[in-house]
């Protein structure tokens, strides 16, 4: 790995790297994805050697109190890294390191399943604050009364669509219910889609005939400008009823243009799909996490406790589930799929 790297970094020292745009745009992103295993990888082995160094000076001069605890701090950064560097080589998926395409929307129970969006919304929010990654949204649908009814957004850094596909699927909430003068206890549901953002490298051809296009007046912040044209853009591709919108933009050709891009990876992900369907009929196999099941309870009331229904991880601490402290979910789920 640290060869190509290497071969990657020649090409791209040499004069006339740009003289193609696109084979350059490639090799940096290959070598940039290369640099996130390499550069751990050194510091690993410089951390090593620098504890080596320190166990020799112990031999050498004994008992040293402030020798001994900082022998323990570095191996204990050792150990953390490690973990960090195994967890990572668990996203071996072929597009574990894109960006994610996220859209949750409500189930059953109207006003509760908005807010419980909202919720959700929030919890990964905070999680993909704590990651440095980048959130956009694209699209929002307010609730009549509160929370939201629907919402679409961009999240951009190193293997976001490895991590967070594992929140794929329906979440479930029991709570005591906030809009209830009674305060009697309800269940809400909201489904969860991540989908990775497709690359220039893949070729998904899309015939403009088979699109319908509308635009409309934008329902979400933006400012005054937003509001009052029809910057919004709707795309519906007729052959399989897949439909996406845009509406961040102030620019109507830009709602487009991210719409569109949308529109590719959703019909990447059909196609993916209706590949993998094909081998399951031809080898008999039977995919134990279907599409639109429930992953994972959050119960508030009677009890305290959020459950993965895949992985049987749980925890009593739902206030830090909702501040986005979702990690060890998402790593179990990625150690399930690679034992699977």
């Amino acid at each position: 790995m640290s060869a190509q790297l290497t071969n990657l970094e020649e090409k791209m020292a040499a004069h006339n790297f740009w003289d193609d745009q696109n084979e350059a745009r490639s090799i940096i992103d290959k070598a940039r994805v290369l640099r996130l295993w390499v550069e751990p990888w050194k510091k690993l082995d410089q951390a090593c050697i620098d504890v080596q160094g320190l166990i020799e000076l112990l031999e050498e001069e004994g008992s040293d109190l402030s020798l001994l605890e900082e022998l323990r701090n570095e191996l204990s950064h050792i150990e953390e890294d490690l973990h960090k560097f195994e967890f990572k080589k668990m996203l071996c998926g072929e597009h574990d390191n894109s960006n994610a395409i996220m859209t949750i929307h409500s189930g059953a129970g109207g006003t509760e399943a908005c807010d419980w969006v909202a919720m959700l919304y929030r919890m990964y929010s905070r999680w993909i604050e704590s990651q440095g990654f980048k959130l956009t949204v694209t699209d929002i649908l307010p609730g009549e009364e509160a929370g939201i009814k629907s919402i679409t957004y961009l999240v951009e850094g190193d293997y976001a669509f490895g991590y967070l596909q594992a929140e794929k699927g329906v979440h479930r909430l029991v709570r005591l219910s906030p809009f209830d003068a009674n305060k009697r206890r309800h269940t809400s549901f909201a489904s969860v889609d991540v989908i990775p953002e497709v690359d220039d490298e893949i070729v998904i051809d899309i015939d403009e005939k088979e699109l319908r296009i509308d635009t409309y007046r934008s329902s979400g912040a933006g400012g005054q400008h937003v509001n009052v044209t029809d910057s919004a853009v709707r795309i519906t591709h007729i052959p399989t009823g897949i439909v996406v919108q845009c509406q961040n933009e102030r620019s109507q050709h830009k709602n487009k243009s991210f719409a569109m891009k949308i529109l590719k990876s959703r019909l990447f992900e059909l196609h993916e799909k209706e590949q993998e369907k094909k081998l399951q009929t031809e080898y008999g196999q039977k995919d134990d996490i279907a599409w639109g099941s429930q992953i994972r309870s959050y119960v508030m009331h009677p009890y305290s406790m959020v459950k993965d229904h895949r992985t049987s991880v749980e925890t009593s601490n739902v206030s830090a589930v909702m501040d986005g402290q979702i990690d060890k979910f998402i790593e179990e789920f990625l150690k399930m799929r690679k034992i699977k």
